[in-house]
C-alpha cells in the first residue's frame, strides 16, 4: 500500500508539472516528453479494481477484427465539422487529412531512426507556418537527422491532393512495402469514398505534412484551416491557425479500462476562441458593433414621470411577440436611452412623450440612421415587424 501511495503521489506531481508547462506555453516537444513520462507512471500504477466503478463498452455490433467499418465514424466527424464551419459563415475553409500510420511508415522508409519519429514529426507539423528549407534545417541542424534522410522526407511531405494522391502512394515502391503506411492509405481511400457520398470531398485535402503533434492519435487525423482571401480595406491578414481539428485515438480511452480493452474512438473539437477572434477582427474592419442582445426595440420616454406608460407599451409589444425592453430607471434621460441602444446594437427605439400620448402615436427611431417617424399606436407592432423582418447584414 505504501508503494502504491508513493507512486500515486508521483503521478499527481507529474500531472501538475504537465499542466504547468501547458500554462507556460512550453514547446510541444517538451510537453510531449513529460506527458509520455506521466503515461509511464500511470502504467506502473496499474489498475486499482477497488476504484473502478464503471465499465467501458463498445457497441454490441462492433468487431475490431473487421465486421465494423472504422471509416464511417471518421467520415461522419468530417461531415459534422464541415457543417459547423459552413453555418458559422466565417469564410472558405479547407480540411486537411492524413494518417499517423502513413507518417510513421513514411519516416521508416525514409530512414528516420525509431527514437526520432516523434521529434521529426513535430518538425513536419510546422510546414503550414514556415517553408520546407527551415524545417529541413531544424531536422538536420538541431535534431541530428542525416541530410539525405531529410531530403527523402521532403519529397513526400510537400505533396497534397485528393484520392488520386492516395492511389498514387499505394503504388509507391517504398511506401507500399510498409505495413503501417499501407493500412493507413487503404483506410484513407475508403474514407474519401464516404466523403464523396456525403458531398464534402471537395472540402478535403490529403496533406502529407499534417502531423498533429499529440502522440495519442493512432489513425486518421484532420485539421480545418481558413483559406486566405485578399484583405479588404482596414483588414490585416488572418493568422489564427487551425479553427477545428481531430482524429482517431483508439488507444487512449482503453487506458482507463480495468482490463485494458481496446476502445475505438474518434472525435473533433472546434476552436471557439480562434473563431471569435476572426469575427471580431472583421467587425472592427467594417466598423460594425457586436450586438450583445436580441432586443428589437427599446421603449423610451422623452419626459419624466412616464414609467407607467413605458411599462404599458413594452407589455403590448411583448404580447405581440416583439423582443422589447426598457431601462429600469424611473426617469432616464432620453440621450442615455439612445446611447444604450447604440452600445447594445438595438436597431429601433419606440419613444413616447406627452404629445405622443395625446396624439395616439409613437415616435419610432431607427438607431443607425437616426431617422424618426410617427406611427399610430395600433400600427406600431406591424411596423416594427416589417422593419425587423428584413434580412440582417452578414459580416
Amino acid at each position: 500500500m505504501a508503494e502504491r501511495a508513493a507512486l500515486e503521489e508521483l503521478v499527481r506531481l507529474q500531472g501538475e508539472h504537465v499542466r504547468e508547462l501547458k500554462l507556460q506555453k512550453a514547446s510541444a516537444e517538451q510537453i510531449e516528453e513529460e506527458v509520455s513520462q506521466l503515461l509511464k507512471l500511470k502504467a506502473q500504477l496499474g489498475p486499482d479494481e477497488g476504484k473502478h466503478k464503471f465499465v467501458l463498452k463498445t457497441p454490441k455490433d462492433f468487431d475490431i477484427a473487421g465486421q465494423f467499418d472504422p471509416m464511417i465514424p471518421d467520415a461522419e466527424c468530417l461531415k459534422i465539422m464541415c457543417e459547423i464551419l459552413s453555418s458559422l459563415q466565417i469564410g472558405d475553409f479547407l480540411v486537411k487529412v492524413n494518417d499517423r500510420r502513413i507518417l510513421d511508415g513514411m519516416f521508416a522508409v525514409c530512414g528516420v531512426p525509431d527514437s526520432k519519429f516523434r521529434t521529426i514529426c513535430s518538425s513536419v507539423d510546422k510546414l503550414d507556418k514556415v517553408p520546407w528549407e527551415e524545417v529541413k534545417n531544424e531536422m538536420v541542424g538541431e535534431k541530428g537527422l542525416a541530410p539525405e534522410v531529410a531530403d527523402r522526407i521532403g519529397d513526400y511531405v510537400q505533396q497534397h491532393g485528393g484520392v488520386s494522391l492516395v492511389e498514387q502512394l499505394l503504388q509507391d515502391p517504398k511506401l507500399s512495402q510498409n505495413k503501417q503506411a499501407l493500412e493507413g492509405l487503404g483506410d484513407l481511400k475508403l474514407l474519401f469514398e464516404y466523403l464523396a457520398l456525403f458531398g464534402i470531398a471537395d472540402k478535403i485535402s490529403f496533406d502529407l505534412s499534417l502531423a498533429r503533434g499529440l502522440d495519442y492519435y493512432t489513425g486518421v487525423i484532420y485539421e480545418a484551416v481558413l483559406l486566405q482571401t485578399a484583405a479588404q480595406a482596414g483588414e490585416e491578414p488572418l493568422g489564427v491557425g487551425s479553427v477545428a481539428a481531430g482524429g482517431r485515438y483508439d488507444g487512449l480511452v482503453g487506458m482507463f479500462d480495468p482490463k485494458g480493452r481496446k476502445v475505438p474512438c474518434v472525435g473533433l473539437s472546434v476552436g471557439v476562441e480562434r473563431i471569435f477572434s476572426i469575427v471580431e477582427q472583421r467587425l472592427e474592419a467594417l466598423e460594425e458593433k457586436v450586438r450583445t442582445t436580441e432586443t428589437q426595440v427599446l421603449v423610451a420616454s422623452a419626459q419624466k414621470k412616464l414609467l407607467e406608460e413605458r411599462l404599458k407599451l413594452v407589455s403590448e409589444l411583448w404580447d405581440a411577440g416583439i423582443k422589447a425592453e426598457l431601462l429600469y430607471k424611473k426617469n432616464p434621460k432620453l440621450l442615455n436611452q439612445l446611447q444604450y441602444c447604440e452600445e447594445a446594437g438595438i436597431p429601433l427605439v419606440a419613444i413616447i412623450g406627452e404629445q405622443e400620448l395625446k396624439d395616439g402615436v409613437v415616435k419610432l427611431r431607427a438607431v443607425a440612421s437616426r431617422e424618426e417617424v410617427d406611427v399610430r399606436r395600433e400600427d406600431l407592432v406591424k411596423e416594427i415587424k416589417r422593419r425587423t423582418s428584413q434580412p440582417p447584414c452578414i459580416c
